[in-house]
C-alpha cells in the first residue's frame, strides 16, 4: 500500500493568504488613487471599488476575519473620542430623534420587503432579512437558519452598504458644498500620543472588545472599544486619538473586506442581486432624508448629521462618513448603535408576526 504524499505546507499557506494579500494590495492601492483625488473617506471608498470591481472580474480574493476585527476596535476607539465631555447635555436632544429612528427602521423594512417579494421575486424569508437595515453578519446567520438564501442575504446587505457608503459622501461633496482641501485627517500624528496615552487607548480596544464578546453584544468588535473610549475621553482620562496612518489602514482593511465578500459570485447573478440592493438602497435612502427633514423642520437638529445617522449603512463606515465631513460622529454613531442593536433585538420576534404559510414555505429550505 502507498504512502500518501504529505502536503506541502508552502501550497496550503499560498493558497490560504495570498487572495487576503491580493486583496489589501488592491485595497491600499485604490485607497491611495481615491486620496490623491480627493475623495472624501478616500482610503475606505477607494479599497471598496479597487476590491469590488476585482471580485467582480473573477480574481481571487478574500478577507481576513481576525485582521478586519482588530482593526475595526482602532476605528471603535476612534469613534470614542468624539464623546466629548460637553456632549452630556446635549444627549437629551437626541430622544425625538431615537425615537423617529425606531419608526424610521420599521418603514424601510416593510417598504424594502414590499420591494423584494413583489419585483425582485424573492421568498418570504429571504425578502425578510434582505429588508431589515442593519446587522450584516446578524440577519445572514438569523436568515440562513430560518430558511433564507444565506448567500442572497448577505450580498444585499453588502451591497447596501457599498451603495450608501459611495453615495452618501459623494452628494455631500456636491450638494453641501464639501470641501476636500478642508478635510480633517482622522486621527493624530503618529507620535503625537504620549506612552500613557496609548496605553489607555490600547486597553479601550482590548478590554472593549472582549467585554463586548462576553455580553453577546451587537457588532461588538467596534461597539465595546467606542464604550470604553467614550467613558475614557468623557471623563476626562484621556483626550488622544489613535494615529491617522492606523486609521487609514483600518479605512483600507475594512473597505478590501466589503469588496470580497463579492469574489466567488457569478457576474450574471452578482449584476442581478446588485440591482434590486441597489432598488432597495435607493428607498432607505429617500425615506433617510425624508425623516431627516422631517426631524430638522420640527426640532432644529442640523439636517446633515440626521441624513448620516439615518443612512442605512454600516456603523464603522457610516461614523467614518461622519468623521471625513465633519458632521457631529457621537451623534451619527450613535443612533447607528442604537438601530443596530433595535434590529437583532427585534427582528428575530417581528418574524414570527409573519403569516404561517410563508414561514412553513420556507422550512424545507433550511434542511438543504
Amino acid at each position: 500500500m502507498s504512502t500518501p504524499e504529505p502536503r506541502r505546507k508552502g501550497g496550503t499557506f499560498a493558497k490560504k493568504h495570498l487572495p487576503v494579500l491580493y486583496n489589501l494590495a488592491l485595497g491600499t492601492a485604490g485607497g491611495a488613487a481615491a486620496d490623491a483625488l480627493d475623495l472624501p473617506l478616500a482610503w475606505m471608498i477607494g479599497a471598496m471599488i479597487a476590491t469590488t470591481t476585482a471580485a467582480v472580474l473573477g480574481l481571487p480574493l478574500a478577507f481576513s476575519r481576525p485582521l478586519r476585527t482588530g482593526m475595526i476596535t482602532v476605528l471603535g476607539v476612534m469613534l470614542g473620542s468624539a464623546f466629548v465631555p460637553e456632549l452630556a447635555t446635549q444627549i437629551a436632544r437626541w430622544s425625538f430623534s431615537l425615537a423617529a429612528l425606531a419608526v424610521y427602521a420599521l418603514l424601510t423594512t416593510a417598504a424594502s420587503m414590499a420591494y423584494f417579494r413583489r419585483v425582485a421575486g424573492y421568498d418570504p424569508i429571504t425578502a425578510y432579512f434582505c429588508a431589515v437595515p442593519g446587522g450584516l453578519n446578524e440577519m445572514t446567520m438569523l436568515g440562513a437558519a430560518l430558511g433564507g438564501e444565506e448567500r442572497a442575504i448577505s450580498l444585499t446587505h453588502a451591497a447596501r452598504i457599498l451603495f450608501t457608503v459611495l453615495t452618501i459622501p459623494i452628494g455631500f461633496r456636491f450638494l453641501e458644498g464639501y470641501d476636500p482641501a478642508a478635510r480633517l485627517a482622522a486621527g493624530q500624528a503618529y507620535f503625537a500620543n504620549g506612552s500613557q496615552d496609548v496605553a489607555i487607548l490600547a486597553l479601550c480596544a482590548v478590554l472593549g472588545y472582549f467585554a463586548a464578546q462576553r455580553l453577546r453584544l451587537p457588532a461588538a468588535s467596534i461597539l465595546g472599544p467606542m464604550i470604553f473610549s467614550a467613558a475614557a475621553h468623557m471623563t476626562g482620562l484621556t483626550a488622544a486619538k489613535p494615529p491617522a496612518e492606523l486609521v487609514a489602514a483600518a479605512q483600507v482593511v475594512a473597505g478590501s473586506a466589503i469588496g470580497a465578500r463579492f469574489a466567488g459570485t457569478a457576474a450574471r447573478a452578482l449584476l442581478r442581486l446588485a440591482m434590486h440592493a441597489l432598488s432597495a438602497t435607493v428607498i432607505m435612502v429617500v425615506l433617510a432624508i425624508v425623516f431627516a427633514a422631517g426631524l430638522n423642520a420640527g426640532f432644529g437638529l442640523p439636517l446633515p448629521d440626521l441624513i448620516l445617522a439615518l443612512a442605512p449603512g454600516g456603523l464603522a463606515e457610516m461614523s467614518l462618513v461622519a468623521l471625513a465631513l465633519h458632521a457631529d460622529a457621537a451623534f451619527v454613531s450613535t443612533h447607528h448603535v442604537a438601530r443596530i442593536t433595535m434590529v437583532v433585538a427585534v427582528a428575530p420576534a417581528l418574524h414570527r408576526l409573519l403569516p404561517r404559510s410563508w414561514r412553513a414555505r420556507a422550512e424545507p429550505q433550511a434542511a438543504d
